[in-house]
């Protein structure tokens, strides 16, 4: 039976002085899909004890634990202290906000110019792999790369089949950095791939685990979250703005005086994705009135990876909602949760997109970001044919 909130600090290697938790007054813990976790501890600082304390220091380690007394606490961030902001009201008490980010603020100091390349005797320049960039990044960074296996492997098949059947367009499909943060690099790198990226908590050595999960998987609920019982309130938003059905690629290669169209289209009826890559063909019978997006992919190599990064956010944005309930540190970024009483369309297997997990004189409670992904099954297929996103662009070899 869960009796009181219980929360944990450690800083810079230690558990916090009993006086210091005693003066915290709330936590909040996020953690997303996108861009670093974040802590923010509130201290009342009535004395000014607290005031250039040397625990409250940026770049000091910081590690968060939450859960409930009696039972074991679940540690659910490392990270270091990023931000120190004193208060000094005219009237109430002077207050300590901390700030703690996870490692993946790391990457977003500085930029670099680089190409990712091998170079081939009598050959050329041979692309990297994604894979093998996202770990190369990580590495330098302090970081560890975990890459799902499928996810790695579709990249490294997609560059391998491209270079294989087009070598002449090897040199096209090289990944630049340029101008942009390592933070901002691996982005785009994961979102061509339909990769999420994030710091995983749970992972050991804590806080240094860099997560790459191609999200075309891994269907299983870690909870069941039932509306007027364990889910206090939750609120859809199924949205039709955008909606796609597929994305096509017309692409000219000069070379051989041909030219192909591509296309990745989800198939509602079967719950799958269709590929074909045909040579000619016309784009304008695949295309819905008002639903055509022009994006050009820089060369037949890139097409791919440019289908997939506009494709996937489409079709998993259609059905979103926000929610709330006690608090719960199993509900995390990343994992699927079902949600029950909601009926057919709106109930069923959501992914969680953000959770914030709060700590304060109300208790503990989480609140959640969440999507319905395509793959999840009960998303009703949209009224009459799907548009097609389409790509064009003419290229040399």
């Amino acid at each position: 039976m869960r009796l009181a909130p219980e929360f944990a600090l450690g800083i810079d290697g230690n558990a916090i002085p009993a006086a210091l938790r005693a003066s915290i007054v709330s936590i909040s813990y996020t953690d997303g899909i996108e861009g670093a976790d974040r802590v923010e501890v509130s201290i009342a600082n009535p004395s000014l004890q607290w005031l250039d304390h040397p625990l409250l220091q940026v770049n000091n380690a910081f590690r968060l634990s939450i859960g409930y007394a009696p039972g074991p606490l679940e540690e659910v961030f490392v990270g270091e202290i990023t931000g120190v902001e004193p208060s000094f009201p005219a009237s109430g008490i002077p207050m300590i906000r901390l700030t703690a980010q996870d490692l993946l603020q790391r990457l977003q100091i500085g930029t670099k110019d680089r190409s990712f390349r091998i170079k081939i005797p009598s050959v050329g320049n041979f692309p990297l792999p994604d894979s093998a960039v996202a770990a190369l990044v990580s590495g330098t960074n302090g970081l560890i790369p975990e890459l799902d296996p499928v996810g790695g492997t579709l990249s490294t098949l997609i560059g391998l089949a491209t270079f294989l059947a087009f070598p002449q367009f090897a040199q096209m499909s090289v990944r630049k950095q340029s101008g942009v943060n390592d933070f901002q690099f691996l982005t785009e790198v994961a979102k061509d791939n339909g990769w999420q990226m994030y710091i995983d908590h749970t992972a050991e050595p804590r806080g240094r685990v860099l997560k790459f999960q191609f999200l075309i998987q891994d269907y299983a609920p870690s909870l069941t979250l039932k509306w007027g019982a364990s889910l206090m309130d939750f609120t859809p938003r199924l949205s039709t703005v955008g909606e796609i059905e597929g994305v096509a690629a017309r692409v000219w290669v000069d070379s051989i005086k041909m030219d192909f169209v591509i296309a990745l289209n989800w198939d509602y009826d079967r719950a799958m994705f269709k590929l074909s890559i045909t040579p000619g063909g016309e784009l304008g019978e695949l295309l819905a009135p008002g639903k055509v997006t022009t994006i050009k992919p820089a060369s037949y190599a890139t097409a791919p990876r440019k289908i997939l990064s506009e494709l996937l956010p489409k079709l998993n944005n259609r059905l979103t909602g926000s929610g709330s309930t006690a608090g719960d540190p199993r509900i995390k970024a990343s994992r699927v949760v079902n949600l029950e009483g909601l009926g057919a369309q709106f109930g069923g297997l959501y992914r969680i997109t953000s959770a914030t997990h709060t700590i304060d004189g109300g208790g503990y409670k989480t609140s959640f970001q969440a999507r319905k992904e395509v793959w999840f099954g009960s998303i009703p297929a949209p009224r009459g044919a799907g548009g097609l996103v389409r790509l064009q662009g003419q290229f040399s070899v």
